[in-house]
């Protein structure tokens, strides 16, 4: 069928909407779920990887290895959920991070001001001023976080596919309306999507097997072909290869891999 991503800020009845649109199309409905698997697989606290994606990184944490590392261990969570297919993702930066994947809805579901602050002043009783104040300081927070990682504006409406404004429009409104948008032909997973989902996955687990130890490096796969590139003297291509073909070695559903030196990274790659 399809999978579906949501953004959304703080009380903007995302989460709500994402559960509602779950339980209408039978979809799994994940957030944190992810962050738990990639904690447990790569045994990091779960609160160094909440740290990591929310946040904002200085310019020099920005391209720290750690940082990459850990977003290369949430990515692969991310895919591993991708593979059943069927899925309602509301965690950050979802359309982001499911890049390449063609059957992926990419929502940014919004609401008033006013009506974030209204329900943070009741939820954390609180007053007005207080609740515009940390409202604005995350929605900052999180614009700082996308820009320094991914060089765009969460708010920029070009990044998805709709944008549902929960005002004069319901919860239930949303609902219905990304329901019906999921069900249509470029959202459905047909037998080509379905390997772009398998190639995202194992790019995924084979980054997620270097990005300890090595930060200049992208990886795609094509048909169960992986190409890894890697920017660096030929002594550093000649690791990642020695890696690479370790991690390889130990995956399923590999046919061949190639590592090339390269100058800069490619733009299609994780």
């Amino acid at each position: 069928m399809a999978i579906i991503t949501i953004s959304r800020g703080s009380y903007s009845k995302g989460k709500e909407v994402a559960e509602k649109v779950a339980s209408h199309l039978g979809y799994k409905c994940i957030s944190r779920e992810v962050l738990l698997d990639a904690s447990e697989h790569f045994n990091i606290p779960e609160m160094k990887l909440v740290r990591a994606i929310h946040d904002a990184p200085s310019i020099l944490d920005r391209f720290s290895r750690t940082r990459q590392a850990f977003f290369a261990y949430i990515r692969y969570a991310l895919a591993q959920h991708v593979k059943e297919d069927n899925l309602v993702y509301h965690g950050l930066a979802g359309h982001l991070l499911l890049k390449g994947i063609p059957n992926v809805l990419k929502v940014r579901v919004i609401a008033d001001l006013a009506d974030r602050i209204r329900a943070e002043m009741k939820r954390e009783r609180i007053s007005e001023e207080a609740a515009r104040s940390l409202l604005l300081k995350d929605d900052e927070e999180r614009r700082k976080w996308t820009q320094s990682l991914y060089g765009v504006d969460p708010q920029d409406s070009s990044l998805y596919d709709l944008v549902v404004h929960v005002h004069k429009l319901t919860v239930d409104d949303a609902v219905e309306i990304i329901s019906d948008t999921a069900q249509r032909t470029p959202f459905k997973t047909t037998k080509q999507v379905r390997q772009k989902m398998e190639d995202y996955g194992l790019a995924c687990q084979l980054k997620a097997g270097l990005a300890d130890s090595f930060d200049n490096v992208g990886v795609k796969s094509e048909y169960g072909s992986i190409l890894v590139y890697a920017k660096g003297n030929d002594h550093y291509v000649q690791r990642v290869r020695k890696r690479a073909t370790e991690v390889t070695g130990r995956m399923s559903g590999v046919n061949e891999l190639e590592v090339h030196a390269v100058r800069k990274l490619p733009l299609d790659v994780v």
